[in-house]
């Protein structure tokens, strides 16, 4: 008996043996014993196409609509190095001349841009293309065009591009006016640090954010979809994939997306679009009078009832304002019955008169409330930057 069972105990040992073996090497050798081995991972994946259908949040329909209609903008400038001072030195120049003058260099930028017609419009921001010398646009497809500035509005940073005609470009579609709300989706699609065509993903976080000191009109939609460097120019789309922004500035202390970006609105982006396109330049109402925040403190000295309008500081001499009688210390209340609660408003108020036509302005002038007509002017251009 005792034999017996060294005999069972040695073949039993073997069989283990053998199993751990083979578990090791030839797992597949074992078949239906690797099933209950611990050594095996096994993996549930979603059914095949057409056998259930895929329930997943996914905003991929508005990305591939908007897509192709989002291009790079790479730009150079040539610009003079800065000359060394000890060049300037009489001394040095009577035995070198002027041998070591001003070095040229390329600088170059990148941003993106929209395209708004098939015959070859692309709308972009105008510190994309401010200055450059040569533009160049790279199309989704890798089809590269040059294009040339139709026209740039520094006032609203928005410029209008152009290639050829007859690129087949696809244009993006245009989201009603006033259509966005406060909470929607919206995607960013740029082409950031030049990494290439790039979609984020947020929501609309205010609208109508002014008194930020980027652009002399500002009525910017704010988003958290991430905006970097590069995404300039493009595309803020929302869940259908039409546009309803330009991309165009972030909050930043670091350089990169701190989930604070500005986009101008579809509708002040269309209305220079348009004036560009048909006049090369964009035309705006002015009456040449400087302005000034209507504070409580200036509110209490003026013996005002609250601080809604914007206070006159100053005119210039012959000047539509001044030949029209308005005055230094006037409060202007409204334009053509348009209220003006601060001098940002009244800015974008009389830019949109047309210039040549008469606008009534009520103004408060000690204590009284007055009407006077005033013929609007021309808006003069800004300055170019040094």
């Amino acid at each position: 008996m005792r034999r017996l069972w060294l005999i069972f105990a040695q073949a039993v040992t073997v069989a283990v043996a053998i199993v751990f073996v083979l578990q090791a090497f030839r797992p597949g050798w074992l078949g239906g014993l690797s099933e209950q081995s611990g050594n095996n991972v096994f993996i549930r994946q979603e059914a095949a196409s057409g056998e259930a259908p895929r329930q997943v949040a996914t905003f991929s329909n508005a990305a591939q609509r908007a897509l192709p209609s989002v291009v790079h903008i790479f730009t150079s400038q040539e610009i003079r190095a800065p000359r060394n001072p000890l060049l300037n030195d009489p001394f040095f120049r009577h035995f070198f001349g002027d041998r070591f003058g001003e070095e040229k260099q390329q600088r170059s930028g990148l941003g993106s841009g929209v395209v708004v017609s098939a015959d070859g419009y692309i709308l972009t921001n105008n510190h994309v293309v401010e200055g450059a010398d040569q533009i160049e646009v790279s199309v989704n497809d890798g089809r590269k065009f040059k294009a040339k500035v139709v026209g740039t509005d520094p006032e609203s940073d928005l410029a209008v591009l152009r290639v050829p005609a007859d690129a087949q470009l696809t244009p993006i579609t245009f989201a009603q006016p006033r259509s966005l709300r406060v909470g929607d989706i919206v995607l960013a699609i740029g082409n950031p640090f030049g990494v290439g065509q790039t979609v984020t993903s947020g929501i609309v976080s205010a609208l109508d954010r002014t008194h930020l000191g980027i652009n002399t009109f500002e009525n910017f939609i704010q988003t958290d979809a991430a905006i970097n460097p590069g995404n300039s120019g493009g595309a803020l789309v929302d869940s259908n994939g039409v546009l309803v922004g330009i991309n165009t500035a972030i909050y930043s202390q670091s350089g990169g997306s701190m989930g604070i970006g500005f986009a101008i609105p579809i509708a002040l982006a269309q209305n220079v679009l348009e004036q560009i396109i048909k006049n090369g330049a964009v035309t705006r109402g002015w009456i040449g009078v400087e302005v000034q925040e209507i504070t409580p403190e200036l509110a209490e000295s003026f013996k005002l009832p609250d601080s809604k309008g914007a206070l006159i500081a100053g005119i210039v001499r012959g000047a539509p304002a001044d030949r029209a009688g308005i005055k230094p210390g006037d409060i202007l209340l409204s334009v053509e019955n348009k209220p003006v609660k601060d001098a940002q408003v009244m800015l974008e108020v009389i830019a949109t008169q047309e210039p040549g036509q008469s606008a009534r302005f009520k103004l408060r002038r000690e204590g009284k409330e007055i009407e006077l007509g005033v013929v609007i002017g021309k808006r003069p251009k800004p300055q170019a930057k040094q």
